[in-house]
C-alpha cells in the first residue's frame, strides 16, 4: 500500500529574497525581482534583464574558505536546503536515521562559472595549469554532494539533469521513494545560476531573451500577454522536505502540504519546440498517478516562460486535460517575476505552490495586461495575488528544452 508524503520544510535564495513569507508576499504584490545585469567586465560582455540573488553573500554563509569549494549553483542549492531542513525541524534527528535520508536535486546547467572562469584562465589569460578545483566545483552533483555532506545524509544522492524540468523530477523521485517505503525523510529541489558569459552568449544566440532597459526590466517577462517578448534568465536555490505522513506525524512536525501525485512524459517530437501531445501526457499522469480528476484542481502554477510558442501550447495542453472545467480552473506564472531559473525553476514555484495552498492565497502572473487570444480559456490571475478559500489541490508544471515534461500534485494536508 503506497504511504501517504508530506512536505514539512521548505527553503529557498530567489531575487526576491530570501525569507520565505516575505518573498511570497512580494509575489502576491506582483513585484518583480527582475532587474538589468552586466555579464562579464571585458569583452565580450552583455547586459541582460535577469533575475539575480542580489541579496545572498556565500562568504558570509559559509566563510570564505568553504564557500571557495563551491560554484555558485552549490551555494545557492545548500543554502535552500539548509534553511528547508531548519524549517522542518530536523537539526536533532540522528546520525543513525540520517543514514537513510537521501538527496534528490536537479539542475540545468550547473557549474557555468567554474567552466567560464577556466575558460579565460586558459584562452584569455594564457595559463598552463587551471584550478585544481576545476572538475569537483564543476560536476553536476556538486550541490547534492555538497548537501549530503552538511547535512551527514547516507541515503540515495542523485542529480537530474534535464533542462527546465530537472527539479521537478529530482523532487518526484523522492516523492517516489518514500511513498514506496524505501526511507523516510528525503531531501529534494534544485538550483542554477547560468550567468556564465559563454551560457549567457548562448541563450542571445537563441534568441528568446526579452530585452529591456532600466526602467522596463522589471516587467520584460509576461507569459500569456499579447506582447510577450521573451524568457528572462535567474539565479535560484529551492529545496523542499519531504517525509512520510506518519513519520512527521509522530514527531510533531508542522505539514505545510501533501504531496499527491507526480506525472512525466516526453514529447519525443522536437528538441527545442513544445508539443502540445507530449504535456497532455503528463498532465494527465499526474491526476492518474494523484487519482484526481481534472475538477478536482482549482489553481496550476504553468511553467509559463513568455515565448511565442511556449506559452500558447502549455494552455492548449490544459485546455484539452480540463476541458469543461478550464474555463474555471485559475493559472499563473511567476517566472513573470522571479525569472526562469532554469534546472531550480521546478523546485521554486513547487515551494510556492505549497505557499499558495497554505496561505488560500494565488500570485499573479505579472505584467500580462492582455492576455493573447491564443492563450485564452483559462482563468487566468493577473495583476496582484487572489483570495483562494477554496484552494485544495494545485498542479506545478515543468516543460523542457528536449521534450522532457514533469507535473507535481499538491494539496491541503489532512
Amino acid at each position: 500500500m503506497n504511504r501517504r508524503v508530506v512536505v514539512t520544510g521548505l527553503g529557498w535564495v530567489t531575487p526576491l529574497g530570501r525569507d520565505v513569507d516575505a518573498a511570497f508576499d512580494a509575489l502576491l504584490g506582483g513585484r518583480s525581482g527582475l532587474a538589468l545585469h552586466r555579464v562579464g567586465t571585458g569583452e565580450p560582455s552583455y547586459e541582460v534583464v535577469a533575475g539575480i540573488c542580489r541579496e545572498f553573500d556565500p562568504v558570509a554563509e559559509f566563510g570564505k574558505p568553504r564557500s571557495n569549494q563551491m560554484d555558485r549553483f552549490s551555494q545557492l542549492g545548500l543554502a535552500a536546503a539548509l534553511d528547508a531542513w531548519s524549517m522542518a525541524g530536523l537539526e536533532h534527528l540522528s546520525p543513525e536515521a540520517r543514514e537513510t535520508v537521501g538527496v534528490h536535486w536537479g539542475t540545468g546547467v550547473g557549474a557555468t562559472a567554474t567552466m567560464d572562469r577556466g575558460y579565460q584562465d586558459l584562452l584569455v589569460n594564457k595559463k598552463a595549469r587551471i584550478s585544481p578545483l576545476s572538475i569537483v566545483l564543476g560536476m553536476h552533483n556538486a550541490a547534492g554532494s555538497h548537501i549530503a555532506l552538511a547535512l551527514g545524509l547516507g541515503g540515495p544522492c542523485s542529480t537530474h539533469s534535464v533542462a527546465c524540468a530537472s527539479a521537478t523530477m529530482a523532487i518526484g523521485q523522492a516523492f517516489q521513494a518514500i511513498r514506496a517505503g524505501s526511507a523516510d525523510v528525503a531531501v529534494a529541489g534544485g538550483s542554477d545560476a547560468p550567468f556564465g558569459l559563454g551560457s549567457v552568449a548562448a541563450w542571445k544566440s537563441l534568441q528568446v531573451l526579452a530585452e529591456g532597459d532600466q526602467a522596463s526590466a522589471p516587467r520584460a517577462c509576461r507569459p500569456f500577454s499579447a506582447d510577450r517578448a521573451g524568457l528572462v534568465l535567474a539565479e535560484a536555490g529551492a529545496a523542499l522536505v519531504l517525509e512520510d505522513y506518519e513519520h512527521a506525524r509522530a514527531r510533531g512536525a508542522t505539514i505545510l502540504a501533501e504531496m499527491l501525485g507526480f506525472g512525466a512524459s516526453c514529447d519525443h517530437s522536437h528538441l527545442t519546440k513544445p508539443f502540445q501531445d507530449g504535456q497532455v501526457r503528463a498532465l494527465r499522469a499526474v491526476l492518474r498517478d494523484a487519482q484526481l480528476m481534472p475538477k478536482d484542481v482549482q489553481y496550476v502554477n504553468a511553467h509559463g516562460t513568455a515565448t511565442q510558442e511556449g506559452d500558447p501550447t502549455e494552455i492548449a495542453a490544459l485546455r484539452a486535460v480540463f476541458e469543461a472545467d478550464a474555463a474555471a480552473l485559475r493559472v499563473s506564472a511567476t517566472k513573470s517575476m522571479h525569472g526562469h531559473a532554469m534546472g531550480a525553476a521546478g523546485a521554486l514555484e513547487a515551494c510556492i505552490t505549497v505557499m499558495s495552498l497554505r496561505r488560500q492565497r494565488i500570485p499573479p502572473t505579472a505584467g500580462c495586461e492582455e492576455v493573447d487570444v491564443s492563450c485564452q480559456g483559462v482563468r487566468h490571475v493577473l495583476g496582484v495575488g487572489q483570495d483562494a478559500a477554496d484552494l485544495r489541490v494545485a498542479l506545478s508544471s515543468s516543460f523542457a528544452f528536449g521534450g522532457s515534461n514533469a507535473v507535481l500534485a499538491l494539496g491541503q494536508p489532512g
